[in-house]
């Protein structure tokens, strides 16, 4: 059952990681996690709107909202188990060396060293290619600070329901997208960010949670018919193209590349989550942002820079991060907004290893690597 409807005391902050514990086993065995069911329980969520303070809206005329990233997989080993049956006149030949891929789909060889799925060679293997747009949207009454507000509310709403990393980062392009090809006013502008949260959460959870839970923590500012109208609103809008790659897969496979501790790997997180309330940072392509946040996190860390299996791996060499290395750090340099506390909040919990806590790199040191 959802939180009843009657009167609670309000309170304009949500509360910070209600269940260390479960929290704990999450982040330090991913594959492990300790679920909550689908309602939290009573007291976990506090409703807010996420526009109840915000002022000077109107400063900049257009905003930089969006790009999109295409994903087209291909199996790289044959076709998928249900072409593999041959057609009646085909002859019975071995289906996974009936018809060679193309040269240009055919994977790269992989030297020894740099082999780090060999543990995993019965798994099917996947590629991407991308395709980036980059669109500029007229929206008169949205600017940098108000997107940024609104993407430090879902982090507290990610957080209050416990939800997974991934559902965050699919929410806030979800988000993104749909406001790069139709806009809103400002009324509507908290509902969409609600409505690609519930998305993302139908896509990437077991238990998502339910209508009635986002209306509530929403602080009834809408109807359900609204939150459902602008559900399908945003599908039809994206065609039902929401398999979007993230930064967040990126990172957790590089870090497997040089065996980065979870500590390490928490740190690039930090920076790569404070990335998303960044518009700077809308046309980089995830792949290209996780592995900017990774090194830096490894410089930070003393662990050294970019090495040759991160680069055969990521396909990016050194100088294809120094400008987005560059623009991280700037952004890591700048002194925190007091609306915007919810990621260095949740990343100063011990969970979390306290990485907020950290002291950002010397500019001079970082340089050295790039």
């Amino acid at each position: 059952m959802p939180f009843s409807r009657g009167r609670k005391p309000v309170t304009s902050k949500i509360s910070k990681l209600q269940s260390s514990k479960s929290k704990a086993s999450e982040n330090q065995d991913e594959a492990t996690r300790v679920k909550r069911s689908s309602t939290p329980p009573k007291g976990a969520a506090k409703k807010r709107t996420a526009f109840l303070d915000i002022t000077n809206v109107n400063g900049l005329s257009f905003a930089l909202i969006s790009f999109r990233d295409i994903c087209v997989p291909y199996i790289l080993h044959g076709r998928p188990n249900h072409c593999l049956e041959p057609l009646a006149d085909e002859p019975r030949a071995d289906p996974l060396l009936k018809d060679p891929l193309p040269v240009n789909l055919q994977p790269p060889e992989i030297p020894p060293e740099f082999d780090i799925d060999s543990e995993h060679a019965g798994d099917c293997i996947f590629s991407y290619q991308f395709l980036f747009i980059l669109c500029l949207v007229l929206i008169p009454f949205l600017n940098e600070n108000m997107r940024a507000i609104l993407v430090d509310w879902l982090v507290e709403v990610q957080e209050n329901y416990e939800l997974n990393h991934e559902t965050l980062y699919l929410a806030v392009k979800l988000m993104d997208h749909y406001l790069s090809r139709m806009g809103t006013n400002k009324e509507s502008l908290q509902l969409v960010g609600c409505a690609a949260m519930l998305i993302a959460s139908k896509f990437e959870e077991r238990i998502p949670p339910s209508i009635d839970d986002f209306l509530y923590i929403c602080d009834d500012a809408y109807k359900r018919s609204q939150l459902i109208t602008m559900e399908a609103s945003i599908l039809n809008v994206l065609n039902f193209d929401i398999n979007i790659p993230v930064p967040y897969h990126f990172l957790r496979r590089y870090a497997k590349c040089v065996g980065a501790n979870m500590e390490t790997l928490t740190l690039a997180r930090y920076f790569c989550e404070l990335s998303l309330q960044d518009m700077v940072f809308l046309p980089v392509r995830g792949s290209l942002l996780a592995s900017a946040c990774l090194l830096i996190a490894l410089v930070t860390k003393d662990l050294g820079g970019w090495t040759p299996i991160l680069q055969f791996h990521s396909s990016y060499a050194v100088g294809d991060l120094a400008p987005v290395v560059r623009k991280l750090h700037h952004m890591l340099s700048k002194p925190s907004h007091s609306k915007l506390e919810a990621i260095k909040s949740k990343y100063s919990h011990s969970v979390f290893f306290e990485v907020a806590k950290t002291p950002n790199v010397d500019l001079e040191k970082l340089e050295q690597f790039l």
